[in-house]
């Protein structure tokens, strides 16, 4: 799998800088044990951060400024790194989906990136590139219908969309039959340290509650290549 992100993004944030995870793992309807880990997590982060401490998180920040370099408004098409961070600090209970896309939401919370989940079988080609969304392309994203996602940072396969900070496509969606995960943390922070380690995390997270290896880590910006 090659990763490459477009002059379009580079002009919009030249620092960002991109980790993603490929792995065989499986999935499984729920993990109790991961739950726990989760519960005792947002138990900690509640007694350190408040709503007000989105304003000084740098990975959430980043995004939204990106947004606006774009010309989208980071309010109106929040991007899923912020929605669960600020979901997690108003009490409200995280959204149980299944393991695979529970233990990237974890890592989401605790990095503040917005991660792409993606069943790697179901993408088409060798080539993911991060583009800009074009007014009247179409993209179905999960639960949401068609997302206008003129604008948004967008990975691109050889048939179309498959995912944005906002919303990945329902086309490459992790299922409870999935077993090959491409998982893709966004750092437009240009942190690469945090960045890394919130894949590592993911790795981790794999090996602790899916029955995975934890696959393989690449980075990638615009001058250097992904290759998993």
């Amino acid at each position: 799998m090659h990763i490459h992100v477009s002059p379009e993004i580079h002009e919009a944030c030249p620092h960002f800088v991109g980790a993603a995870v490929l792995a065989e793992f499986r999935n499984s309807v729920r993990s109790e044990t991961l739950w726990q880990e989760i519960d005792r997590f947002l138990t900690s982060y509640r007694q350190r951060f408040t709503t007000e401490s989105i304003k000084e998180m740098p990975a959430i920040q980043a995004t939204r400024q990106t947004y606006k370099q774009l010309g989208k408004d980071p309010s109106r098409y929040r991007p899923s790194g912020e929605s669960l961070v600020r979901r997690a600090l108003q009490g409200k209970e995280l959204y149980q989906i299944d393991t695979a896309v529970d233990l990237i939401n974890l890592a989401s919370i605790a990095y503040g990136y917005s991660i792409g989940g993606f069943d790697a079988d179901k993408i088409a080609g060798d080539t993911l590139t991060l583009g800009v969304g074009c007014e009247g392309e179409p993209y179905e994203g999960i639960g949401r219908g068609q997302l206008n996602i003129s604008g948004l940072p967008v990975y691109r396969d050889a048939t179309g969309g498959i995912g944005t900070p906002t919303s990945d496509h329902e086309r490459t969606k992790l299922e409870l039959q999935s077993h090959r995960l491409l998982a893709i943390v966004n750092g437009y922070d240009g942190n690469r340290e945090q960045v890394i380690a919130c894949a590592n995390y993911i790795q981790q997270l794999l090996i602790q509650y899916a029955q995975s290896d934890g696959g393989r880590v690449a980075t990638f910006s615009f001058d250097e290549e992904g290759l998993l």
